[in-house]
């Protein structure tokens, strides 16, 4: 008999993609997805997947998602917004999920998503990051800083039980059905006959600063695939970085999305971000300016020869994709 998992968040940039993943898998039985708003699961074609009503702030509805569940897989996050209104759903939900999943009887395994953000933008931070590197995330940066309080909670909810747990760190995902790095550019949202004028002329393009940091990306599809891999596998527990092959840089991601880089030097990145730092108050989505003053370039090795993962798409080749789907 097959097993049965539990997706928070199946509908989100990682979620569908994931859901499609576990749908191929034979070891997989039935699929369970909680959302707080109601999807079809036909709509997408899949076969093996329920939707359940819920809100993973709410413990009740998360205990009765895990209740049945062999292994549970938690994506719901938020990764726009506020500093408040971020906390109270990735802090607060996101321990509701563990918490349950060590309370009930049934679940063997818990798969979360983290993030590279987890890591920190910390200038003594080794290059490339190993998993064995602290997540101990930035304080000046919100998801940063949230992503490595979850892993934090995580360790210590379920430290001395029984469950298996795999955490992934991907890099920056993209993709045709993960448009968020996308819609953070405010060009991208510049009305058509302004975006035609801009493709006409380009010295009218809106100058962004590139300071030669090299970025990784990850396709939605290959987050997917190392989350299923995650579900089955035989591979020890543990955290597993997660990122395409290559680099590219910021510069590569605005000329792509349809703006201009003009390098700066890499020391204007690190000024910047210090400046931004002892501002009174920051809005949140200022906040992504610390992102680019440091290298967080992570090997992904681990998950290469351990969980079995092979990356379809290049970072080069996910950037594209995301461009020709906008």
């Amino acid at each position: 008999m097959g097993i049965t998992v539990a997706v928070t968040g199946p509908t989100g940039e990682i979620g569908k993609s994931t859901v499609q993943a576990l749908e191929r898998l034979a070891d997989v039985d039935q699929i369970v997805g909680m959302a707080r708003r109601p999807f079809d699961p036909a709509e997408h074609g899949w076969s093996k997947t329920t939707y359940q009503q819920g809100d993973i702030l709410d413990r009740a509805a998360v205990d009765a998602l895990v209740a049945d569940a062999d292994v549970v897989v938690h994506l719901a996050f938020i990764i726009m917004g506020s500093r408040e209104e971020s906390a109270r759903v990735n802090l607060e939900g996101t321990r509701n999920v563990f918490e349950a999943t060590v309370a009930a009887a049934r679940p063997r395994r818990l798969v979360y998503t983290s993030s590279v953000a987890a890591y920190g933008y910390h200038s003594d931070n080794p290059v490339p990051l190993t998993e064995e590197v602290p997540a101990r995330g930035s304080p000046e940066h919100y998801y940063s800083e949230q992503k490595a309080a979850c892993e934090a909670a995580l360790a210590e909810i379920t430290g001395g039980s029984d469950l298996e747990v795999y955490v992934l760190r991907p890099c920056i995902v993209a993709g045709p059905k993960a448009p968020a790095l996308a819609d953070a550019m405010p060009w991208t949202h510049l009305p058509g006959p302004i975006k035609r004028i801009n493709q006409i002329l380009p010295l009218l393009k809106p100058p962004i600063p590139d300071p030669g940091i090299p970025l990784q990306l990850v396709h939605h599809d290959d987050v997917a695939s190392a989350i299923a891999l995650s579900v089955t596998t035989s591979a020890p527990p543990g955290a597993y970085n997660i990122a395409g092959d290559g680099v590219v840089s910021v510069g590569d991601v605005v000329r792509e999305l349809g703006a201009r880089p003009v390098r700066v030097p890499e020391v204007a990145a690190v000024v910047a971000s210090g400046i931004v730092t002892r501002l009174p108050f920051v809005p949140s989505a200022l906040e992504w300016l610390h992102v680019g003053r440091t290298s967080v370039v992570m090997d992904t090795n681990k998950a290469k020869s351990q969980l079995g993962w092979a990356p379809k798409y290049t970072a080069a080749e996910t950037l594209s994709a995301l461009a020709a789907s906008l």
